[in-house]
């Protein structure tokens, strides 16, 4: 029987990627944008790393995607922050198809009230704060946001004994709204840099809600992709539309990002997940060097990053004080069945 159910998951998560394919044949072909490869290859291998990141970790594949266009490529955020958005509208829900064949436990309530507020935020970052920021800025946000949440694993990380559960214990109007404000801000970021949504909400589950980390990174998965998704459509069909060039990165990148992300999961399945831990640190680390060092020294800027990184600090030790204090009310036999361990993760190595 298990034989079976698993050979249905494995042509389900073919299925989705043959679609992904199909689709994007037909565009192929009926626009014959065959030569971009030729202009765009360094896009495509870009998104074989980004997309295999995204399907291992926390986060979506705008996050090698964003600052590598930006810092290394000199191309404009917009564009960025569009592709990224465009690309993890397809990865990250080839990813989430994934997960709901598979079955891997998620947390229904942080996917609906923080998915609310992500579809809140993200609008309000892409029409409101994204044209009030000059690009230096939003370069040196992203890089920003990102350090501060090296910080929050890194926290994480020191408390290997830990509570943890593998749903919600107890949920309640507090918690919901919890949700919704961290969707709130953190697609208002994936709304000026293209993610964000990910990592914010991973945090609180982690560290505000005490959620396993196995349960917390697809929980993430699903949720940027359908933040991402519903940015795609709210700026490509409410909005501006989407740039000619973002269309061409994206031409280039579909085929490769529906492989990389599935590949991801697996490959993290099977090895500590300190291993990713350790990656993400030395390339949240190596990002913010490279823009401290490609972007101009001005003031303002300065301390625009300083303000950031500060404020992402204490926002990520506020969620682990409302995580203690939120624990300490849970009633020992409730803990004792929200700890228990679904079978879909229960060989998954995790330190």
């Amino acid at each position: 029987m298990d034989t079976l159910k698993q050979a249905i998951q494995k042509r389900s998560i073919l299925f989705g990627a043959l679609l992904v394919w199909a689709f994007w044949l037909v565009l192929m072909i009926n626009g014959n944008h065959w030569s971009l490869f030729m202009e765009k290859w360094y896009m495509t291998i870009t998104m074989v790393f980004g997309s295999f990141i995204a399907g291992a970790t926390s986060e979506g594949g705008g996050a090698v995607a964003f600052p590598v266009m930006t810092l290394l490529f000199k191309i404009d955020p917009a564009v960025a922050r569009d592709f990224s958005l465009m690309i993890q509208a397809v990865g990250m829900m080839a990813a989430a198809f994934t997960i709901m064949c598979m079955r891997i436990p998620v947390v229904v309530p942080a996917i609906i009230f923080a998915g609310l507020g992500g579809a809140v935020g993200i609008t309000f970052g892409l029409d409101v704060v994204s044209p009030l920021l000059p690009p230096a800025f939003t370069k040196i946000l992203f890089t920003s946001v990102w350090l501060s949440f090296a910080a929050a694993l890194y926290w994480i990380n020191r408390l290997p004994g830990r509570e943890l559960f593998q749903r919600l214990p107890q949920f309640g109007p507090s918690q919901a709204i919890v949700l919704f404000l961290v969707g709130t801000v953190g697609g208002m970021i994936s709304g000026i840099t293209g993610s964000g949504l990910d990592i914010l909400t991973f945090s609180v589950l982690v560290l505000g809600l005490k959620i396993d980390e196995r349960v917390a990174t697809p929980t993430s998965v699903v949720l940027m992709g359908m933040n991402a998704l519903f940015g795609f459509l709210w700026k490509g069909g409410m909005g501006a539309g989407m740039p000619t060039a973002a269309w061409e990165y994206w031409y280039v990148c579909v085929p490769v990002v529906v492989v990389g992300a599935p590949l991801g999961a697996w490959f993290i399945s099977k090895r500590s997940r300190q291993l990713v831990v350790n990656f993400l640190y030395i390339s949240i680390f190596v990002q913010y060097i490279a823009a401290l060092i490609i972007l101009p020294h001005t003031t303002s800027l300065t301390l625009f990053s300083v303000g950031i990184v500060l404020a992402g600090v204490l926002g990520f030790r506020l969620m682990s004080v409302y995580g203690d204090r939120f624990n300490m009310r849970i009633p020992k036999k409730i803990k004792q069945q929200a700890a228990k361990i679904p079978s879909q993760i229960e060989n998954i190595v995790v330190d």
